[in-house]
């Protein structure tokens, strides 16, 4: 277990994760049709050629899911009770196939539970980076984490 209790996630913590992931064509294709969704402009390389972008978005739900999983390591991993949500999601810059996406994490707030006196509540902001700095996701999630056991 490598996550942090709730007393350990104190605010303005920022932890720098050390993992990060480089996405593939296949990352991109997989997840889209998994979930559903067949907009051409993550699938059809002759169609994405013609937009703005000049080549396939990556799904911005597969990189939220990412910069969430990238985090989960050093942050909640056999410590968090649920995930209770997320919150001012954007996408400031689009994720192609071949960025390298790299995430940081700082806790904006904390407090005890008030229904479950072994949880508390926190408010992560997750901002993920691509090899060229630039902000490519922002997140708030909010999680009840466990209390540090006896």
């Amino acid at each position: 277990m490598s996550g942090l209790w709730f007393e350990d996630l104190t605010e303005g913590l920022v932890v720098e994760h050390a993992v990060r992931r480089t996405v593939t064509e296949t990352d991109n294709v997989l997840f889209t049709t998994m979930t559903m969704n067949p907009a051409p402009l993550h699938l059809d390389h002759q169609y994405a050629e013609g937009t703005e972008f000049g080549r396939p978005l990556v799904n911005s739900m597969f990189t939220l899911a990412l910069v969430v999983g990238l985090s989960v390591p050093e942050l909640t991993l056999g410590t968090i009770v649920a995930q209770l949500g997320l919150d001012e999601v954007t996408f400031p810059a689009p994720v192609f196939q071949g960025d390298t996406v790299r995430v940081s994490t700082e806790v904006v707030s904390a407090r005890e539970s008030r229904k479950r006196p072994d949880a508390g509540i926190v408010v992560f902001a997750h901002r993920a980076r691509n090899q060229r700095d630039e902000l490519v996701c922002f997140c708030k999630r909010t999680g009840l984490m466990h209390r540090r056991p006896a």
